[in-house]
């Protein structure tokens, strides 16, 4: 992926942002949008980097935070989402998401990450089953997926 079709990414991701704070205070957001809203604040200023010089290390240290940026909201939708079809592509999302960070890292010459943890139930949701995957990485853009 170029630097060229990151950066619309990212601009997308801006302008979503500064509407979900626009449509609502955020002293009236639910959990979710709490922790959705954490993860890209997080994911946003681990991306906002000084370059070194080396275009592909630059490359994993901005699209690894983008990652785990789906990785957190996915993990998020899993805790507070009901949609079923949903639930499963934030599974997909966590799995490949994940291994695409340590396809980066280990291209760069660093070890893979350790695997995300599984999500934790919301406080008021039974504990349900993340697959077998332990919670691992994914990929946004599989919207079109059969379950």
């Amino acid at each position: 992926m170029s630097l060229r079709r990151i950066v619309p990414t990212v601009l997308v991701m801006m302008l979503a942002t500064a509407s979900i704070r626009a449509a609502e205070p955020a002293d009236d957001y639910s959990p979710f949008m709490k922790e959705s809203q954490a993860a890209m604040t997080r994911m946003m200023d681990a991306m906002n980097i000084d370059s070194t010089g080396d275009v592909d290390r630059d490359f994993a240290a901005m699209m690894i935070p983008h990652h785990q940026g789906a990785i957190d909201m996915a993990l998020a939708m899993l805790r507070y989402g009901r949609n079923e079809q949903l639930k499963r592509i934030a599974q997909e999302i966590i799995v490949e998401q994940q291994q695409e960070i340590d396809a980066m890292r280990l291209a760069v010459g660093l070890p893979p990450a350790s695997p995300a943890p599984a999500p934790a139930p919301a406080p008021t949701q039974a504990p349900q089953a993340t697959g077998t995957d332990g919670g691992n990485a994914h990929h946004h853009g599989h919207m079109q997926k059969e379950p």
